[in-house]
């Protein structure tokens, strides 16, 4: 299969640093495992991992090179600022002024007021699926490794690793964020919590559009 260790440490320290530059899909993740606890914030660590495969098998598949100035490229940034601007502009619309989140043993909220699971997938994948910055990042990292030779065996094995990394740092992030005590403490802050993920949505869908119509006007 070729793989080498030297290669993998290097696609697996880049992928990290991605991993942790905070963006959209951390602060859904984040907002999520304060409000319905991690177990539930699974579907959505999970929608954003499943995203990530999608950018991994494209890239693999020598199909992800959409350019950068290119009109593709530039359609899936305006859906993912109209995305996330609607994400933002809803949660900034439900904030609710509660001051208590019931729970249940693993902090999360009552059943019946945390979604569907498919809903809650739907929404991470929808997250991470229209960030132009996913696309770029897989599709530059396999073609570096396709400049160096790197056997379709290994590519297979780097992004089984990476998807799995997704996950698992998500999982990590939304587990330490939604551990019980640490939930506790926020729920008389629900609101709160909701205006400023929405605020930062919004704010980071604005900057982004900032940047397209500079590029096309």
């Amino acid at each position: 299969m070729g793989l080498s260790l030297q290669q993998f440490a290097m696609v697996a320290g880049a992928h990290l640093l991605a991993l942790l530059s905070p963006g959209p899909d951390f602060f859904l993740i984040a907002r999520s495992a304060l409000l319905r606890g991690w177990r539930k914030t699974g579907a959505v660590c999970f929608g954003i991992a499943c995203a990530n495969g999608v950018f991994i098998a494209l890239a693999v598949g020598g199909f992800a090179a959409l350019h950068r100035h290119g009109v593709a490229f530039a359609l899936v940034q305006a859906a993912g600022c109209a995305y996330l601007a609607y994400l933002g502009a809803m949660m900034l619309r439900h904030a609710s002024a509660a001051s208590v989140v019931p729970h249940g043993r693993d902090g999360a909220t009552a059943p019946g007021k945390t979604g569907a699971w498919h809903a809650r997938f739907a929404m991470g994948f929808a997250s991470a699926i229209l960030n132009p910055k996913n696309a770029l990042f897989y599709a530059s990292l396999f073609a570096l490794l396709a400049a160096r030779d790197a056997p379709f065996g290994a590519q297979i094995v780097y992004g089984v690793w990476m998807f799995a990394a997704v996950f698992g740092w998500d999982l990590l992030v939304a587990m330490g964020i939604g551990h019980p005590s640490v939930v506790a403490r926020f729920t008389t802050h629900r609101a709160s919590i909701e205006r400023v993920t929405g605020v930062v949505l919004l704010a980071i869908a604005a900057s982004v559009l900032t940047m397209l119509a500079r590029d096309w006007l």
